[in-house]
């Protein structure tokens, strides 16, 4: 006989009233993505043959959202409960499965504590439990004379006696799925709640003599779970704060762990530094000796050895060569690609461009749909026209041009390797290379002129 298969089932159709919100309660995010989707993530590292979610009555937008064709949704369409719940994804479940139920609103869960809690599952009811100074709202786990857990006990139905129990339900088992089948069919509802508890099976598991072993997490926030923002708020931190201690044992000097944000993945090498307020979204890369200054935003970008982002930057799908400078108050967006030494300084934007090695663009430029050679000098205030208000158009310039202060270069346009762009040039024609191009109207001094003055008795109001 082989070994049993994993099937996992997400009960995720609370409303969360709480949340005072009209979006679903586990797609509110939590560093950055839907806390569902992180309870999801943590039950693929278990490698499970299926994975259920059951979803509640007019929450349409949870499987919209998620999007996932590999997940198989389940609509409770009544809320009567997480014994109920738990009922409708019971057709896809066999008897030889081991079923483990988790939450969507209980997102910081991890893996390795999931594998331990499952690994007795084929023979015994498995339950994963807490010690809480204030277990006020949590089921209480009533054990008998000889320490044997005997039953689970809901606060609203728990006597005085039995909420003096600190050790608490996380409503997180593993179990044989056709025990756990057997079991459901006989669940009643005659409770405070009128609703048909999952926590009611472990009785009936005491009474058919199957053994219920209890395992707990490696750390009690991992079964904190979110009904509110302030608990939401909470783990976000707990969750930042985790993401600071990887960061900084893997060699990630960080100015403030408190104040650093991990929005999706981040790869590091050695000796890289991130000052107060960097926000890293997406898959970013930084390599050795990488240093970020404060309030920066990195989103799905890759930066080469040596790269310095002065505060106050976003880069945004954009791959940065080794020794660059960027910043500060520079704005790096999609399909950017910059070489090695490359120089992108204060209140510059660059979009969909391509900038050769050792080229400079270090003032108040925008710079979009264009291709720049290396060793080129881009001044400041100079202007791509890419756009004619109805399609984008292109820049070429080569290497070694000199674009003076001002210019406006109106595309499509190309300018020849050495050429040299006259300060407040609009440029609408090739400039070829190794040469002199400008267009200016003649200065002209007008002798004998005077500033108009005031009449007199007229007010001084500002217009």
């Amino acid at each position: 006989m082989g070994k049993p298969q994993l099937n996992i089932v997400i009960l995720a159709a609370g409303q969360g009233t709480r949340m005072r919100s009209t979006l679903p309660k586990v797609l509110h995010p939590l560093a950055g993505k839907p806390m569902l989707q992180h309870t999801i993530d943590t039950a693929r590292e278990l490698l499970p043959t299926r994975l259920s979610v059951v979803y509640g009555h007019g929450g349409e937008q949870v499987p919209q959202q998620i999007a996932d064709p590999a997940i198989n949704w389940v609509l409770q369409a009544e809320q009567l409960g997480t014994g109920h719940a738990v009922m409708q994804a019971v057709p896809g479940v066999a008897d030889e499965d081991i079923v483990l139920v988790l939450y969507g609103d209980v997102p910081l869960l991890s893996a390795e504590t999931l594998a331990l809690l499952s690994e007795y599952a084929d023979r015994e009811l498995c339950l994963l439990t807490v010690h809480l100074d204030d277990p006020s709202g949590y089921g209480r786990i009533v054990r008998d004379e000889h320490g044997q857990v005997t039953a689970i006990v809901e606060h609203k139905d728990a006597d005085e006696n039995q909420r003096r129990i600190s050790e608490v339900n996380t409503g997180i088992l593993a179990v044989n799925g056709g025990k756990l089948k057997t079991w459901l069919g006989r669940l009643e509802n005659n409770n405070a709640q009128g609703e048909y508890y999952l926590t009611d099976i472990i009785a009936m598991a005491v009474n058919d003599g199957v053994g219920v072993r209890v395992s707990h997490p490696a750390d009690p926030f991992e079964v904190l779970g979110v009904n509110s923002r302030q608990q939401l708020a909470q783990l976000e931190r707990i969750y930042q704060q985790q993401q600071a201690e990887r960061l900084m044992q893997q060699g990630v000097t960080l100015a403030d762990p408190q104040r650093l944000d991990i929005r999706g993945k981040l790869t590091s090498g050695q000796d890289v530094t991130l000052d107060i307020n960097v926000i890293i979204e997406g898959h970013v890369t930084l390599a050795d000796n990488v240093s970020v200054g404060a309030n920066c935003v990195l989103k799905d970008c890759e930066l080469a050895e040596g790269v310095q982002v002065l505060p106050m930057s976003v880069i945004e799908n954009t791959r940065i060569g080794a020794g660059s400078r960027i910043g500060p108050f520079a704005r790096i967006r999609p399909g950017t690609e910059l070489a090695a030494q490359t120089h992108i300084g204060n209140f510059v934007e660059l979009k969909n461009s391509q900038v050769g090695a050792g080229s400079k663009i270090n003032h108040l430029s925008y710079v979009g749909d264009t291709t720049i050679g290396e060793r080129s000098n881009i001044g400041a205030g100079v202007i791509t026209c890419n756009y004619d208000g109805a399609n984008k158009h292109r820049t070429e310039i080569g290497d070694d041009t000199f674009i003076g202060s001002d210019c406006q270069l109106v595309a499509p346009v190309k300018i020849g390797d050495g050429a040299t762009i006259g300060a407040g040039t609009t440029l609408t024609s090739d400039a070829p290379e190794n040469a002199l191009t400008l267009s200016r109207t003649k200065q002209k001094t007008v002798t004998g002129w005077k500033r108009p003055t005031k009449e007199k008795g007229r007010g001084t109001r500002d217009e």
